[in-house]
């Protein structure tokens, strides 16, 4: 996300002009979609072209029409975040440690709806529901991965993402550790499809 170039609302693939409805709501229609394990894949790609294309002409064949959905979540949809980088005294950028703690996810906008809404209405005072069909995809991800400390939303990933340390209590690791069953998320992930 750049703050000089508009939000998308269109794009050109293979020399067609597509228009894109990025509506955060119609994000979260698209993943449901995607997790359907009722569909095959064909349908999940069927269906998620139809919400984000408002049921614009698709290309003929299929492995097009596969092309364009890797396309349009590649690009606009899926953004990871990107580790700052560090440079040592001669400007040359650092290796990161790898931990796979840190590659754990803490979020699942399914899962965490109630509190990412309430996480919205008390930093933002912004109300999701009143925003359906209207904030972009991109400026909701912004908001959320920019939500206060003092957030329930912010609370629940410290929990998440809590590890016990030598200076904790036995009651505190206890309590933690329950803290944790109750909040942690079902193992659900979404895929661009090959």
């Amino acid at each position: 996300m750049r703050l000089n170039d508009p939000l998308v609302t269109s794009f050109t693939f293979n020399d067609v002009e597509y228009e894109l409805d990025m509506s955060f709501d119609n994000i979260l229609d698209v993943f449901d979609q995607m997790s359907d394990e009722n569909l095959r894949v064909y349908e999940k790609i069927s269906i998620g072209l139809q919400l984000l294309l408002d049921n614009q002409e698709l290309p003929a064949s299929w492995q097009e029409r596969i092309d364009l959905w890797n396309y349009i979540y590649d690009n606009f949809i899926l953004f990871e975040e990107k580790e700052p980088i560090t440079y040592d005294r001669k400007g040359n950028p650092m290796p990161l440690p790898k931990d796979e703690e840190d590659d754990k996810r803490h979020i699942d906008l399914e899962q965490d709806a109630e509190y990412i809404y309430a996480s919205f209405l008390q930093a933002y005072n912004i109300n999701l529901y009143e925003k359906q069909g209207s904030m972009h995809w991109h400026e909701f991800k912004a908001l959320l991965n920019g939500l206060p400390s003092n957030t329930i939303m912010q609370g629940i990933i410290q929990i998440r993402a809590w590890k016990p340390s030598k200076h904790d209590t036995p009651k505190h690791i206890e309590d933690m550790k329950k803290l944790q069953a109750k909040h942690a998320l079902h193992d659900i992930d979404r895929e661009e499809v090959d």
